[in-house]
């Protein structure tokens, strides 16, 4: 009998539970709908062999997502094998003690299953809302990973930080995590530092890639590599992730009607809020959705196809497809992920055993 490859190679999907106005209809979806939308979503991605499921930490009124561990654990106990993550949490605005303790109770829901992902976020309102200036952004969190690294690697913890978090005395931090330790991945959307940090900490990155060519994050992947080893980690068992938007659909054509006009609606409108100059067009769309760009919007064939142009350019251990702009229907993000598990992870897991061969 032929063993089953082992592609080291994971595939899932990531959102914030997008309920951003419709920009054709006018239509807006409620937080509480969108809610239940996301569990359901989850169980298919059990169901059709997917690997893993994040959900992105948000305190805007266009996305539902301000707790993803509670919607996880929603979906834990209705699932068996996807992995839970946060996509990503906002380490600098939330307490280790807590984040720690409320992913402990998700790893122990879903028998194992639950990750961490710590990022500072690509946007600020967690900062003012839980009373924390944006003048100590870098120091807020690096002192908090810190302490959530000492908190999953001992019961009892004795820390001390600078000036804004309480110190700690051998106090113990319960529940456990079921996963000893508890995965926690950095985030990043290509800030060298946090490659470099990564690495010296031979934690797991995720690069968040939503413009230009993914290839031309290979030098931060690099760096990466080069401070894990001179740091003295085991190189070839880190992991590598990255996260883009698209969607897939029966056709290419069908994927690219659903995606655009609320990928449009979105990058303008963080463009105004960002003073971006020039407005998201339609060439951009189709630009960024061709074989080397950061869309991976197409048919089943054609996103595994980019998915295995990722792998040899960046080695990626894992892929994140974030298929959720908040304008799509229900049903057109549904098969999205009944397409992505039934058809584009065979298609990419065979192709990466042709050419990697592994068999």
């Amino acid at each position: 009998m032929t063993e089953k490859p082992v592609i080291d190679i994971e595939i899932g999907i990531s959102t914030f539970l997008e309920a951003s106005t419709d920009p054709v209809t006018g239509e807006r979806i409620s937080h509480a709908e969108r809610l239940r939308r996301a569990v359901e979503e989850i169980i298919l991605a059990d169901q059709v062999g997917l690997d893993v499921y994040g959900i992105g930490e948000h305190h805007r009124p266009e996305y539902a997502a301000s707790a993803p561990e509670v919607i996880l654990a929603a979906a834990a106990a209705q699932t068996k094998h996807i992995r839970l993550t946060s996509a990503v949490t906002v380490l600098s605005s939330d307490d280790p003690v807590r984040l720690y303790q409320q992913f402990a109770t998700l790893d122990a829901i879903s028998n194992g299953r639950a990750e961490i992902m710590a990022g500072r976020g690509s946007f600020i309102e967690s900062f003012p809302l839980f009373g924390y200036s944006l003048d100590d952004y870098e120091q807020l969190y690096e002192e908090k990973l810190e302490l959530l690294l000492a908190i999953r690697e001992s019961e009892k913890v004795s820390w001390r930080g600078s000036r804004h978090r309480a110190a700690i005395d051998n106090l113990g931090v319960y529940p456990r995590a079921v996963q000893d330790p508890l995965p926690v991945w950095i985030a990043t959307g290509g800030n060298a530092q946090s490659s470099v940090r990564a690495g010296m900490l031979g934690l797991p990155v995720v690069y968040a890639i939503i413009g230009g060519m993914p290839e031309r994050f290979a030098p931060l992947i690099d760096l990466y590599k080069r401070s894990a080893a001179k740091a003295g980690h085991d190189v070839s068992k880190l992991q590598i992730a990255t996260h883009s938007h698209g969607i897939v659909a029966d056709s290419t054509e069908r994927a690219a009607d659903l995606l655009f006009p609320g990928t449009q609606a979105m990058m303008n409108k963080i463009g105004r809020e960002r003073g971006w100059r020039g407005q998201y067009t339609r060439a951009t769309f189709d630009e960024e959705r061709k074989l080397r760009g950061c869309l991976y919007v197409g048919d089943p064939e054609y996103v595994a196809e980019k998915i295995v142009l990722l792998r040899r350019n960046l080695g990626v251990t894992r892929f994140f497809l974030h298929c959720d702009i908040g304008s799509i229907p229900h049903r057109d993000i549904l098969r999205s992920i009944e397409l992505l598990g039934t058809k584009v992870v065979p298609l990419v897991r065979k192709e990466l055993a042709r050419f990697e061969g592994k068999a």
